[in-house]
């Protein structure tokens, strides 16, 4: 891919994946593009767990009515913001917001597919007891990681014109 703006409009939200599990050096990539997003004060509020285990994630996908995507991939990464690190909550969830592009744009460059999964967050609480996740962690996304099983589509968006504030 040429530029970011052509990466940004071929990347999908992928929800059939096929078997095969990146790697660690992949996944360590992707992880590394995360940790790049701004934040204010360069707080870097998220933390990520991993979770490959076919067992853990299918007992995951009870937690969300999207479940079928986290028991059909590879992978998930489990991202949370560090209630301790956090100085200003309205500015650590757009923080995060750009953690988790970074996670689909850095998985697209290298031909991986992604699913950032928001339903789940419904059920939050009842996440944070399963994962066994600290006390001062907060579920803020679930993000599907693997190889692409599908087709992908043309996207399609609003017009700028349409965007804009007059």
């Amino acid at each position: 891919m040429d530029n970011m703006l052509d990466l940004i409009k071929q990347r999908r939200s992928i929800r059939q994946y096929k078997k095969q599990i990146p790697g660690d050096s992949e996944i360590e990539k992707i992880l590394e593009a995360a940790r790049w997003a701004p934040s204010g004060l360069n707080n870097q509020p998220w933390r990520f767990l991993v979770i490959k285990d076919k067992e853990k994630k299918d007992k995951l996908a009870n937690f969300t009515k999207y479940g079928e995507i986290i028991t059909d991939t590879p992978g998930v990464i489990i991202i949370c913001m560090d209630i301790a690190d956090s100085y200003n909550r309205d500015k650590d969830l757009m923080s995060i917001g750009a953690c988790i592009q970074n996670i689909c744009l850095q998985a697209h460059s290298m031909g991986l597919g992604t699913c950032w999964l928001g339903e789940i967050l419904n059920r939050k609480e009842d996440v944070h007891k399963y994962l066994n996740l600290d006390k001062d962690l907060e579920l803020m996304a679930v993000v599907a990681l693997g190889f692409s099983n599908e087709n992908i589509t043309k996207g399609c968006r609003k017009s700028l014109r349409q965007l804009l504030i007059k």
